[in-house]
């Protein structure tokens, strides 16, 4: 049932140029920029993987473009983890299982001098859409018991570089490197 990396390879080849959910970049793109940012602020390779791979559940669940403007969650950051399981361990597939609730959670608690109503505002059009569909706002004790979990700051920084990884013409490594990188972290496990 795991992919290999040269399915994963292939997934990129065969719908990594579908656009992301209404933003001004592809599913490779917002792949490449989210692994990207994330060596860029220092993350672990374990974490520059799963920031690489944290939408690969959209690729293996695929339900078409935008899915939440026909009120669907896809549950991508659910579906990829067993598909990877084999390669890889809990430092790359918790952070890619946290992703969706740290946007819950970072609704509520913000980040550094942003407030939770600040970036809830800053969120994408689809990003709110799904937000609703994911389960809403955490309330303060569901954020509490997020913030309990390990890994929640390595999700909680995956979900920054997510939200950020959405520009058009951003120059990023290729699709080869982070997949030697995601070889060398299989390999390392």
């Amino acid at each position: 049932m795991g992919l290999s990396l040269s399915d994963i390879e292939r997934l990129f080849a065969d719908k990594g140029d579908r656009m992301y959910a209404g933003e001004p970049v592809t599913q490779l793109q917002h792949a490449l920029q989210s692994g990207h940012l994330a060596e860029r602020e220092g993350a672990t390779a374990e974490l520059v993987v799963a920031a690489f791979l944290h939408d690969l559940g959209h690729l293996i669940n695929d339900q078409g473009e935008t899915p939440t403007l026909r009120g669907v969650d896809d549950r991508h950051e659910y579906v990829a983890l067993p598909f990877l399981r084999d390669l890889y361990g809990p430092a790359v597939l918790q952070p890619i299982r946290l992703h969706v609730d740290a946007k819950r959670f970072l609704c509520v608690r913000g980040h550094g001098e942003v407030s939770g109503a600040e970036y809830w505002a800053a969120l994408s059009i689809d990003s709110r859409r799904s937000l609703e569909l994911q389960g809403g706002i955490f309330s303060e004790a569901e954020a509490d018991a997020f913030r309990a979990q390990p890994y929640a700051e390595d999700g909680i920084r995956l979900r920054l570089w997510d939200d950020r990884a959405k520009i058009g013409d951003l120059t990023t490594p290729p699709l080869t490197y982070f997949l030697e990188l995601a070889q060398r972290v299989a390999a390392s496990r």
